[in-house]
């Protein structure tokens, strides 16, 4: 006889995302797993004295989202401290980080950092980086510091600038007549982050704020990148608390790789829900800060500027080298063009990087060649859809890059044609994954945009496949574990309209941990 399940939904427009795109009414779950996805009147057989109906009233209900590319402790500071994501003008920053620091941004805290993070000066008016003389409004006493949402960029006040300028490389550090303007780029902002790390408790804090707002997008499983950071000893105390509903991969810095290998992790090794993932490095920056490394100069560049490399191509293969023959996934930053091309020769030459599943993050700018190399190699894109907001007409990458280029950045639909595998994350910048499923589903070229189902199923089991959990994640079927998300409208019946479509429910393992019907 077979068992009753733990709980039954029903009355749902059910999507596996399965090829092909089989829909159901119902599902059932028992043990945190799919047990059977079927018609209502077949799925009722297992309805048991125990049994809980969740009756989802028509709305339709998908495999949970995987994020790809997140930093959930990032996420978490903007949730706790001052989130600039929303701010219009330098002014309208100033005035929410003087908020965060009190009434006057000074008093008695002596030492304690007032922090901002997210701001897109791109979206303003007046378009240009936070400086220090912005800041110094905010407190002439505490350090300052206002993070852009790339995290590859930072402007600090006159305080924190004296107090670290002696430990950030020159070159990362922007002037104006000799003078520092309190901008300051890629290992500068690293000393930054050192400096505002937090201890255990507090990252725990942050954690569970980010956890929280995962799952209120829909968001069961994320690949977060984290460096120098509790994290990693943070998610394993909250998984072993039973405090961890998020499914994490946790991919270390290259920086960290020696002492992977001497404690004998490998990738995929852990538990249900906290898992080794890959060794994350750079190659280049972004394009917001001009870092990003371009074959041609920037549009908007008055020197002809070209990028900048963060790890050079020699440095680049030998740890990509090092790494594969440790047994670990390699996944790469590459946003501009010359960097992709530079990612993708140092994963040539490994063995195997389809079965190792080596990953590109970003691939902005990919030329056909590269597209080309992406299908031979198998190598993954880890893309993020949400950076098509900077893509229209008159965006970030119209400035930075001109018309042409514009249009043939991130190639979504080339990639996928080209059978590509194509995971999708975020970067936080939001963590939303509607969002970014409306940007692609929506984009202004035709080498960007991808039909409904498939930019689903690239933020669902393309993101499964990037971190070899497609055999457990990524579709709605029996077998597979019961990570679900509910949604209040269709994104089939409204394309035009997904990023507003709201998360109705949310569901790990079997269980719900986020219910926003009410």
């Amino acid at each position: 006889m077979t068992a009753a399940a733990d709980r039954i939904f029903t009355n749902a427009e059910v999507h596996t995302l399965a090829d092909p795109d089989v829909t159901a009414e119902a599902l059932a779950v028992r043990d945190g797993e799919v047990v059977r996805v079927d018609d209502a009147y077949e799925v009722e057989f297992l309805n048991g004295v125990e049994t809980e109906v969740v009756d989802l009233d028509g709305r339709v209900l998908l495999p949970g989202f995987i994020d790809a590319h997140t930093h959930l402790q990032h996420l978490g500071r903007s949730l706790v401290y001052a989130d600039l994501a929303e701010a219009d003008s330098p002014g309208d920053c100033v005035a929410l980080l003087a908020d965060e620091g009190g009434s006057d941004g000074d008093g008695d805290s002596g030492d304690e950092w007032i922090l901002g993070f997210g701001y897109d000066e791109s979206a303003w008016e007046e378009s240009r980086y936070l400086t220090s003389a912005d800041l110094d409004a905010v407190s002439e006493d505490r350090p300052v510091a206002a993070f852009r949402e790339d995290m590859h960029i930072a402007a600090v006040n006159s305080v924190a600038l004296d107090r670290f300028a002696d430990e950030m490389p020159d070159g990362d550090v922007r002037t104006e007549g000799g003078d520092p303007t309190g901008v300051v780029v890629e290992e500068a902002v690293d000393v930054l982050y050192e400096a505002i790390e937090p201890d255990a408790e507090e990252t725990r804090g942050l954690l569970d704020a980010a956890q929280r707002e995962a799952h209120r997008k829909g968001v069961t499983g994320v690949h977060d990148m984290v460096r120098q950071s509790r994290a990693p000893e943070v998610y394993r105390r909250m998984d072993a608390d039973g405090d961890l509903a998020l499914r994490v991969r946790i991919n270390y810095w290259s920086d960290h790789l020696d002492a992977l290998t001497e404690v004998g992790l490998r990738t995929n090794h852990g538990s249900e829900f906290v898992r080794t993932g890959g060794v994350k490095t750079f190659t280049d920056g972004s394009l917001g800060g001009r870092t990003a490394k371009l074959s041609e100069p920037y549009a908007d560049s008055p020197e002809s500027e070209t990028g900048q490399w963060v790890v050079p191509p020699a440095e680049l293969r030998e740890l990509v080298a090092k790494g594969d023959d440790a047994g670990f996934q390699m996944t790469a930053h590459a946003i501009g063009d010359e960097a992709v091309e530079e990612v993708l020769s140092a994963y040539e030459g490994t063995d195997d990087p389809a079965s190792a599943r080596h990953r590109v993050e970003h691939a902005e700018l990919a030329s056909d060649e590269a597209i080309e190399r992406f299908a031979d190699t198998g190598v993954v894109a880890s893309v993020q859809p949400n950076f098509l907001k900077w893509a229209d007409e008159g965006g970030l990458y119209d400035a930075r890059l001109g018309t042409e280029r514009r249009e043939r950045s991130n190639r979504y639909a080339d990639l996928l044609a080209a059978d590509t595998p194509l995971a999708f994350g975020s970067d936080c910048m939001p963590l939303d994954p509607l969002f970014g499923v409306h940007q692609t589903v929506n984009a202004p070229a035709e080498r960007q945009r991808l039909s409904v189902t498939d930019a689903l199923r690239a933020y669902t089991r393309g993101a499964a496949y990037a971190g070899f959990d497609e055999d457990r994640l990524g579709t709605v079927e029996a077998g597979k574990k019961a990570d679900l998300v509910v949604l209040d409208r269709s994104p089939w019946d409204h394309p035009d309209d997904i990023e507003n479509i709201d998360v109705a429910m949310t569901v790990v393992d079997g269980e719900v941990v986020y219910d926003g019907r009410n």
